[in-house]
């Protein structure tokens, strides 16, 4: 039921109309039909508030006779006491007491016309009804106000307004108006809809229609039951009293609908803007779970080291890389960039909003994904490293193959038929001097054989580093050295074998050709060293640098230095044989063919040499090509050097120059915004330089260039520099979007922006001690010290005393709360525009929620639908706690907690 104690303090200044309303015609009470819905609708009124106290009446003319239950009543609606009444039954103890509460209603400026106490004792049914409507008039009716219209007239107007939508109702009166019962159902689907079907209504059904709104008011509103459907449709006029009575329970009974529906506004437009936070968060942590699921998988391919058999495989995986750098890794840093922005400006509308800072979820910081940025650039760092030293090694793995085969080769042709010839018996059926010749021949196989003990030592080598290196082919290579290893044993035991076989049969043969001995003695050695030569000449190399290529070529002049003292040997070989001829002719000796110690001819010797000579300038052209090459490639290093050089001075310079524009105040910040972005402009279009230097970079790459001493910069730094470069540029922007966000909503002034710029680069240019004056270190921030001139500058309170201090400390704690003893300009902002504007709290919207629950300390689901749009409603439902107070009613949502957990003050 409705509260009317709030009428005790109005004034009496409402008399007049009370009077008139007292003035009323007592002769139509005596019509049996009103009367009998004044009895009715009086006495339910009166129970309505008589409940309260635990007490009701039955008869109305005489329950108030002694005047006890008159007093309660009026307690009961005024909230007020009444002088301790009389207990006893005698008349004059029953008229004290009606005196005693018709004075209590004459001072409340209502002014009773011929009503007096005995005619109440005397059980007057006629001036009972008259004074208990005198009492629903002062108390219920004539507070009632719309537009400066009250009491009748105002109650008359709120019932026409709230009617007015709906067909079939005119409310023009509180009789007939009301007759077919469509104007009640109308008043309580006007305020709650979900209680009536006011289109199945049909106005040819009047007892329906009333009956449908007096069981809806009773069951739903607590509204009681005061008339009766037959007693209105039987009557031809309805009593006005009654009607108007029951209307005004309507009234007060959705009198704070407004208070609600201000209340409901003022919770939908703090919800609507959380709503809007949470759906940046949700965007934020979308974004920011996407990018570091793209870095989570692309951090293993860049940490895959799986080796390749070859050099055009592991060149085929850099062009993956080179189309990664180029293709798949920019759209990344662009959405790094938007993050980091969406970052700052949620936060920016968080503090403008009076609401806690957001806290993406653990492992989504910003500060987490820019680690997981610096994993995925020194990853990608060391993928490139071992990319360039995986294809050094396999071009030393092929250029050692190529080498074993090689060598291989000639060692396997030296050894063709070796073991035929040391498995002969041929010195068996030989002479004395066949057998002395056989075993020379055989001393001169030894020398030859211990000759070739390096190469297959080298074989041996050159497989061994294979094996180390993890050459793919490893196994045909162990199987070939092995074979060459096993058929160098056997020959060596085969030599030993022969030679002691000749030493056996040499007891018997003692003729011995000398000269024919140091013919094969010396040419051997010289056979060995050709071959030697034209191995080294024939051999490959690889460099890379001009020192390296310099080195070959002086060792390859060293070696043609020895050519004149080589073909010395070469002469004195020759004049052996020339003397063996002679000798031959001079004693007419006949020879019987070749050497008989040794297969090296004199035309073999001369036909190697010459080889070895024309070989000589192929060398010489060969080094000489590489020469070229290498010069080559130390231009392309100069020219790379020369364009890095300028791509890294440009960098550096619009890192200053952007460092000096985030802290000069020129023109308005949508100017400032608008040069910004120009300026961005104006960088973007230096991207072609960029893309030339990557071109130079690919050149030097596919040259396999990999140190340049003309340059300190890499490309890595410089691709560092310039996504740096876009960020910084990016984010003084969306700094000055911030602070154009700050003023708009904070309400400060262009003026006010400039004032507070001027005083925070003032003391920003000004730095401690004489070191730096004047001088700006485009950091934006201001230490403690400077903060605190500012602050003074401004006129705050915080000079070098306890209370200054204190004052600073406070202050400190609100624009640093990190501790780091610098203060941002946007702290700056932030603070000087809490300090100068209002924000909605969380005691606002406390108060909002009490309207919304009828003062209650909780507020059901049912309130929350009823009075708020659908998704808030629900959104309120799932976020509250339940209630615990001992007031509390099943369901029961605590609202104090929520709106506190929407400021930051605990914990949603």
């Amino acid at each position: 039921m409705v509260d009317y104690h709030a009428a005790n303090n109005q004034s009496s200044a409402a008399g007049v109309y009370m009077e008139q309303e007292n003035d009323w015609d007592r002769d139509l009470l005596l019509d049996p039909a009103w009367e009998k819905q004044q009895r009715k609708t009086f006495t339910a009124w009166c129970n309505s508030h008589l409940r309260k106290a635990g007490t009701q009446i039955e008869n109305i003319e005489e329950d108030f006779r002694d005047g006890l239950k008159l007093m309660l009543l009026l307690e009961v609606i005024s909230g007020e006491r009444l002088p301790k009444p009389e207990r006893g039954k005698m008349r004059v103890h029953k008229i004290n007491n009606v005196n005693k509460a018709l004075d209590f209603i004459a001072s409340k400026g209502v002014k009773l016309v011929s009503i007096g106490a005995e005619e109440i004792v005397d059980g007057n049914a006629k001036m009972t009804l008259g004074m208990i409507w005198t009492i629903i008039l002062r108390f219920a009716i004539q507070d009632i106000s719309v537009e400066e219209t009250s009491a009748k007239e105002g109650l008359l107007l709120w019932c026409q307004r709230k009617t007015a939508p709906y067909k079939n109702v005119n409310v023009q009166n509180f009789h007939i108006s009301w007759k077919d019962g469509l104007a009640f159902n109308a008043l309580i689907h006007r305020h709650r809809p979900d209680l009536i079907d006011y289109d199945s209504l049909r106005k040819d059904d009047p007892v329906t229609n009333l009956n449908n709104a007096f069981e809806v008011a009773e069951k739903h509103l607590d509204i009681p039951k005061m008339l009766d459907a037959e007693d209105i449709v039987g009557t031809l006029r309805p009593d006005e009293k009654a009607i108007m009575t029951y209307v005004s329970c309507f009234y007060h009974a959705f009198s704070g609908a407004q208070k609600a529906e201000t209340a409901a506004n003022r919770i939908c437009k703090v919800l609507a803007v959380n709503q809007e936070n949470e759906l940046m968060m949700e965007d934020y942590e979308k974004l920011a779970s996407e990018l570091l699921e793209w870095i989570r998988r692309t951090i293993p391919w860049l940490e895959n080291r799986t080796q390749e058999k070859t050099v055009n495989d592991m060149q085929a995986k850099q062009e993956d890389f080179r189309d990664y750098r180029c293709v798949h890794k920019p759209p990344k840093v662009q959405e790094k960039c938007q993050l980091e922005i969406s970052f700052n400006t949620l936060q920016t509308k968080l503090r403008l909003s009076n609401r806690p800072a957001f806290m993406p979820s653990e492992g989504r910081m910003v500060s987490d994904i820019n680690g997981a940025w610096h994993t995925l650039e020194g990853a990608e760092k060391g993928y490139e490293e071992w990319i360039l030293s995986e294809i050094r090694r396999l071009e030393r793995l092929e250029h050692l193959a190529e080498k074993f085969h090689q060598k291989a080769a000639i060692h396997e042709s030296w050894t063709d038929g070796k073991e035929a010839m040391l498995t002969q018996k041929d010195y068996e059926t030989s002479t004395l001097s066949e057998v002395k010749a056989l075993l020379r021949k055989h001393e001169a196989f030894e020398s030859d054989l211990a000759a070739h003990q390096d190469r297959v030592e080298q074989i041996a080598a050159i497989a061994q580093e294979l094996n180390e290196l993890d050459y793919y082919d490893s196994a045909t290579v162990n199987a070939r050295c092995q074979k060459i290893c096993d058929q160098w044993d056997v020959l060596g035991a085969l030599t030993q074998s022969r030679k002691e076989s000749l030493e056996r049969t040499e007891k018997q043969l003692e003729s011995i050709d000398e000269l024919y001995l140091e013919y094969a003695k010396r040419a051997a050695p010289f056979n060995n060293w050709m071959e030697g030569a034209m191995e080294d000449l024939q051999d490959m190399f690889i460099v890379h640098n001009i020192e390296e290529i310099q080195g070959l070529i002086t060792a390859h002049e060293q070696f043609k230095s020895t050519l004149p003292e080589a073909n010395k040997e070469r002469e004195a070989i020759q004049a052996i044989q020339a003397e063996v001829q002679k000798i031959a002719q001079s004693n007419g000796i006949k020879l019987s063919g070749a050497n008989p110690y040794t297969t090296i001819t004199p035309e073999s010797i001369d036909s190697k040499w010459e080889k070895a000579m024309a070989m000589v300038p192929l060398r010489d052209t060969a080094l000489q090509d590489e020469l070229n090459k290498q010069n080559n490639n130390d231009t392309l290093r100069a020219k790379f050097a020369t364009q890095a050089n300028a791509v890294g001075a440009y960098i550096q310079a619009k890192m200053e120059e952007i460092g000096r524009i985030s802290i000069e105040m020129n023109g308005t910040l949508e100017d400032q915004l608008t040069n910004l972005k120009e300026y961005q402009k104006t960088i973007m279009s230096y991207m072609p330089e960029i893309n030339k230097l990557e071109g130079s970079h690919q050149l030097i790459q596919e040259a396999l260039i990999f140190d340049n001493q003309y340059t300190s910069y890499t490309m890595e730094h410089l691709r560092v520099g310039w996504e740096q470069l876009l960020t910084t540029i990016a984010r003084t922007i969306n700094e000055v979007e911030n602070q154009i966000l700050t003023r708009d909503a904070k309400g400060i002034s262009q003026e006010q922006l400039y004032e507070y710029r001027a005083s925070f680069n003032h003391f920003d240019k000004t730095l401690q001690g004489g070191e730096r004056r004047a001088k700006r270190d485009h950091s934006g921030a201001l230490m403690a010290e400077e903060f605190k001139a500012c602050l003074i500058s401004l006129g705050y309170d915080v000079e070098n005393d306890k209370q200054g201090d204190t004052e600073f400390a406070r202050i400190m704690g609100i624009v640093d709360p990190n501790g780091s003893g610098a203060v941002t300009f946007q702290a700056f902002i932030d603070f000087m525009s809490r300090e100068t504007t209002d924000t909605d709290t969380a005691d606002q919207v406390i108060a909002s929620f009490k309207i919304l629950a009828a003062d209650k300390n909780y507020i059901t689901a049912e309130e929350l639908r009823r009075e708020l749009p659908p998704d808030q409603a629900e959104y309120c439902i799932a976020r509250m706690a339940p209630y615990t107070g001992p007031d509390g009613v099943p369901g029961a949502l605590d609202y104090m907690s929520f709106s506190t957990a929407l400021y930051g003050e605990s914990d949603l």
